[in-house]
C-alpha cells in the first residue's frame, strides 16, 4: 500500500488535521526505524475549490525536503468542484489528476492523498469523491467529527462505501471543538458506531490548537491502530 485516502463524511470535519497528524508521524515513523533511508511524503489534494488545505500545508511543511504538496487543480470558488468550474469556465481534467497522482506514487514512498467533502460529494457533473476512491482502488480511512448528528453521517457514508467496494480501513474520530474529547461517549460512543457500521475505529484526534507541535502529533497518532493505515516497515 502506497497511498491512504483520506475522506469524511462531510465538509469542515477535520480531513486536513488527520493529515497533518499523519503526515507528522510518518516523519517519525520512518526516521525512527530506517536511518540509512530518508523515506518521502507525497499530500495529494485532489480538488481544492477557494483556498486552505493546500495554504496550511505549505506553512506547516515548506522547510520539510522530503514533504511535497500536491495540488492538481485549484478553483478559487468556494463550492463544489463541478459549479465552481461552471462558474470560472473551467474543466475538470480527472485525466490530468490521475496523471498527476500517477506521478506522486512513483516519487514518493506514500502518497496521503485528502478528498473533498464526503464520499457522496460531487467531483464532477457525473462522479462523486466516492466513485474516484473506488475506481483508482485507494485504501481510505473515514474522518468522523464529534458531534451531534455524526453517528447517522458515518452510517451513511460506510454504507455508500460498501456499496461501492472502497476499501475502508477504519474510523478516524476527530475533535473539532475544545471540548469534544469529553463528549465522545455521549455523540459518537465508538462501540455504537463499529456495531452499526461494522468498521474498525482506528483512533481519536484530539482537538489541536498547535499545528506546529510534531511531538505531539506523532505522539497521539502511535497511540491509533497504525499499521492499517500505513506501509508496513521492510525489514532487510
Amino acid at each position: 500500500m502506497k497511498t491512504l485516502s483520506i475522506v469524511g463524511t462531510d465538509t469542515d470535519v477535520g480531513k486536513t488535521f488527520v493529515t497533518i497528524a499523519l503526515a507528522n508521524y510518518w516523519q517519525n515513523y520512518r526516521s525512527n526505524r530506517d536511518l540509512s533511508h530518508q523515506f518521502s511524503l507525497s499530500i495529494f489534494k485532489l480538488i481544492q475549490t477557494g483556498t486552505g488545505d493546500v495554504e496550511i500545508y505549505n506553512r506547516l511543511f515548506a522547510e520539510t525536503n522530503l514533504i511535497e504538496i500536491i495540488a492538481p487543480l485549484r478553483l478559487t470558488t468556494p463550492v463544489a468542484p463541478p459549479v465552481a468550474a461552471q462558474k470560472e469556465g473551467k474543466t475538470i481534467e480527472l485525466g490530468k489528476i490521475w496523471q498527476a497522482y500517477s506521478l506522486a506514487q512513483q516519487k514518493s514512498d506514500f502518497v496521503l492523498l485528502e478528498t473533498l467533502g464526503g464520499l457522496g460529494s460531487p467531483v464532477t457533473n457525473e462522479l462523486i469523491v466516492g466513485n474516484i476512491t473506488a475506481d483508482w482502488r485507494l485504501p481510505t480511512i473515514l474522518v468522523v467529527p464529534v458531534k451531534l448528528g455524526a453517528i447517522s453521517n458515518a452510517v451513511a457514508n460506510v454504507a455508500l462505501a460498501r456499496s461501492l467496494k472502497i476499501d475502508l480501513k477504519g474510523i478516524i474520530l476527530n475533535c473539532t471543538q475544545p471540548k469534544a474529547e469529553a463528549k465522545i461517549e455521549d455523540l459518537t460512543p465508538p462501540d455504537l458506531i463499529q456495531s452499526l457500521t461494522q468498521v474498525p475505529i482506528l483512533g481519536t484526534l484530539p482537538y489541536i490548537e498547535n499545528l506546529t507541535d510534531s511531538d505531539k502529533l506523532g505522539k497521539i497518532v502511535a497511540n491509533w491502530d497504525i499499521e492499517l493505515m500505513l506501509p508496513k516497515q521492510k525489514v532487510a
